[in-house]
């Protein structure tokens, strides 16, 4: 099987609203949750062996839209017409969308098929018709009865509203409205404890962003733009799990010299093995961005439930010649260094810069990892017990750490690659001792250089 069958949908979507009053106001968005970078929905995936009362699911989630009532508003630009360089929510209790459809499918079936994500997926999510990003509802679900009696859970969650620890935090919430149970934490809708400083005071350098020059501006790219050579071709997933003796084994080729934690360790050979598969030039400088929980290093502590993007990205930098020709210690070291630099001035800084409107987050030579795997994502339980399978619906260029099923403390790495290079980026993540990790790069790396073109 190539393709998932098609879903049948018996009846239209419908429109789930707060099953009581909530605020009708516009809800500011701080510059963190407002960048362009993140305007785009979450999409989760879930396989269940059982499924549940969809009546019961469709009232729970109505109760559950009164405590995360943005989620059931709109997103709206906030001042000039047309011009979406700052936007808001409105809070109107419009509703979210859902969808009940039946494939002709089993769940083990479909888990065999799922090792990695495959275009067809998308249709296991309601397409909601709609002229721009702007004008998509912030959350969709869609419910899949499968002939097994299990069903499939894909939900899609508008990144503006909230980060990955928020989007756990609101399945979890609606799972436990399930079951009657309460709430354990309500959420914090306010933001302005992200708010810019007047006038705004940027202290530090931030080489995870760039200013966008205006196109009459704009100068021959001097480096290779990654970001337009991955985006310019067909790009296929590649999935590989790490054990925890895997991961075990990796974190042990630091020691006695660094201690590392398990992202730390498998940011920094991730980091590597896809700069050495793009057989990129040993000057090129690359970096890499990853996302930090900022929420307990704010002065004070952002308050518990704080239901925004309570993240900033931190970033490490190298040219690829001292990446891949030194050991791991060095790539760990500086993942250790880009997130020690997270502090509660550094993330006013990042946050005052950002009101300049021209300041982008810097893809041309980065790759980007998100870890979904301690969100407690896999533990989301309706009452018929956990879930099967646990994903992303899509796999694109952007590295998702995830949780594996019934397997603590192993990770599945995802990654988009070219197809040309997939390969040798598998062969790389799996190949802990080789010739590179004692310091000779020549055989390894420059004879396999793919020599690859700016695009």
């Amino acid at each position: 099987m190539s393709q998932l069958p098609d879903c049948t949908y018996e009846n239209d979507a419908v429109l789930i609203t707060p099953t009581g009053p909530t605020p009708n106001h516009t809800l500011y968005l701080s510059n963190i949750d407002d960048q362009k970078f993140l305007r785009f929905t979450i999409k989760y995936l879930y396989v269940f062996t059982k499924s549940v009362r969809i009546d019961i699911l469709k009232e729970s989630l109505s109760r559950v839209l009164v405590s995360y009532y943005p989620l059931a508003g709109r997103l709206r630009r906030s001042c000039v017409e047309n011009d979406d360089r700052k936007l808001q929510i409105e809070c109107n209790g419009e509703g979210a969308v859902f969808a009940e459809a039946v494939m002709d499918l089993s769940a083990e079936e479909f888990v065999e098929f799922a090792r990695k994500p495959n275009s067809s997926f998308r249709k296991l999510l309601y397409r909601v018709e709609v002229p721009s990003f702007l004008d998509i509802p912030p959350l969709v679900v869609q419910v899949t009865n499968l002939v097994c009696g299990g069903m499939i859970l894909c939900t899609a969650i508008n990144h503006c509203f909230c980060d990955g620890i928020g989007s756990s935090q609101f399945l979890h919430a609606w799972a436990h409205t399930y079951q009657s149970q309460n709430l354990a934490i309500l959420p914090f809708h306010t933001r302005h404890v992200l708010q810019p400083r007047s006038p705004p005071q940027v202290t530090f350098s931030h080489p995870g962003f760039t200013k966008i020059a205006p196109a009459s501006d704009a100068n021959p790219p001097k480096l290779l733009n990654i970001f337009n050579f991955l985006q310019s071709q067909p790009l296929v997933p590649s999935s590989i799990t790490f054990s925890p003796a895997q991961i075990l084994h990796l974190k042990r080729q630091c020691y006695p010299s660094l201690k590392c934690t398990t992202f730390e360790a498998l940011a920094a050979h991730t980091w590597r093995c896809w700069v050495k598969s793009l057989g990129l030039p040993l000057s090129q400088p690359v970096k890499l961005l990853f996302s930090v929980n900022i929420r307990a290093k704010m002065r004070p502590e952002m308050p518990l439930g704080y239901y925004g993007n309570g993240f900033v990205l931190a970033c490490a930098e190298a040219k690829v010649k001292e990446l891949v020709a030194l050991n791991m210690n060095h790539g760990v070291k500086l993942v250790k260094h880009a997130k020690s630099s997270i502090t509660d001035d550094y993330v006013h800084s990042v946050v005052d810069m950002l009101e300049d409107i021209t300041v982008a987050t810097d893809l041309t030579t980065s790759l980007v990892i998100s870890q979904w795997s301690k969100l407690g994502l896999e533990e989301l339980d309706f009452g018929q017990g956990k879930p099967l399978h646990m994903g992303p619906l899509t796999s694109d260029i952007y590295c998702l750490f995830l949780p594996v099923v019934g397997e603590f403390d192993a990770i599945r790495v995802l990654v988009s690659m070219p197809q040309s290079v997939v390969d040798k980026f598998e062969f790389y993540m799996q190949e802990f001792d080789g010739v590179v990790e004692n310091g000779d790069t020549k055989n390894h790396y420059e004879v396999d250089n793919l020599k690859m073109v700016s695009v």
